[in-house]
């Protein structure tokens, strides 16, 4: 089976449990939650030689990601940097039911990819790797992040791996300006996108349902695959083929949902994990909704399963049309 890498910032984020107010809450949990190592071990998990690759500074709340991803079982490939100068990325979640909003507050300034430059990047696995990812929410922290990941992708490319981009919209971070702009950039050097309907909508100011920002992501952008997910109600790939575009919706699996927060991870790590074990994108975006679905059944950002687990998701997809 063929390899995945991962790049990316994965903030450590704090949630109180039972859908409390962050500003009474008692106790927090405390995940290493961020879509690029969320990705990779959700492929791991399915059976792909992952890496999740990043900065992290040497400190309590650095060896804490690094412990937590590791725990996982995948390979991770970490540059340390100095605690004094670089912080560990915090986010502060804040789950809620109609007819408040979940929140999400960022504290990602000063971070250690906010810092990085492409002699920081783990080159070898790059040039030696077939499928890439790496993540919006990672490249929009400062300029030279967004040039890390550019070079990245680059590399990527140069060296004949198929390159992907997660597409997240995080108000707290920056403008909806600043992430069209450096998501411009990516997108010229990825084969793939994945991106929530709302966060396209929002951030990107594309306007129409999932099938029709599907369609626009891959002409405007000259895309391989676009993939579209709606969190809990399915997702759609557009693939640019070489008969016709061709357009794969899938609904979701009706799942009641225990945590929501690594859907998005998994089903981009599902559809991973499926396309380099060879799957065509309509196989591929059916394992990455099993994944999705299985991830908010399960407490926390990484996706435990088994394969009975995922063939009963499967079944269910196939059952639903």
């Amino acid at each position: 089976m063929g390899q995945l890498v991962t790049f990316g910032e994965t903030p450590l984020r704090l949630s109180p449990p039972a859908n409390q107010r962050l500003e009474r809450a008692r106790r927090a949990r405390l995940h290493a939650d961020g879509v690029e190592s969320n990705a990779a071990v959700a492929a791991h998990t399915l059976g792909t030689n992952s890496v999740w690759a990043s900065l992290l500074p040497e400190s309590p709340l650095g060896r804490r990601v690094r412990s937590q991803v590791d725990a996982q079982g995948l390979e991770t490939d970490i540059t340390w940097v100095d605690a004094a100068e670089y912080r560990q990325g915090l986010v502060f979640g804040e789950r809620a039911r109609a007819p408040r909003e979940s929140t999400r507050l960022h504290d990602r300034e000063g971070t250690a990819i906010g810092a990085a430059s492409p002699s920081d990047l783990p080159m070898h696995r790059v040039q030696d790797t077939e499928l890439l990812l790496s993540g919006v929410n990672t490249a929009v922290l400062s300029q030279e992040s967004a040039e890390t990941v550019t070079a990245l992708l680059r590399a990527g490319s140069d060296a004949g791996a198929t390159t992907a981009v997660a597409f997240e919209y995080a108000a707290g971070l920056c403008s909806p300006d600043v992430y069209r702009g450096v998501f411009e950039e990516l997108a010229s050097h990825a084969d793939v996108v994945f991106g929530r309907e709302a966060a396209l909508q929002r951030a990107l100011g594309l306007t129409g349902r999932w099938r029709d920002l599907a369609s626009t992501l891959a002409v405007e952008y000259d895309l391989d695959i676009a993939v579209v997910v709606r969190s809990g109600h399915g997702a759609v790939a557009m693939e640019d083929s070489t008969r016709a575009n061709l357009v794969h919706e899938r609904e979701g699996i009706d799942v009641e949902p225990v945590d929501t927060t690594g859907e998005y991870g998994a089903v981009v790590g599902g559809f991973c994990d499926a396309t380099l074990a060879g799957a065509d994108t309509a196989t591929a975006l059916d394992a990455g909704l099993a994944a999705g679905a299985l991830a908010r059944s399960v407490e926390g950002p990484f996706l435990t399963t088994t394969d009975a687990d995922l063939d009963a998701a499967l079944d269910m997809l196939v059952d639903g049309r």
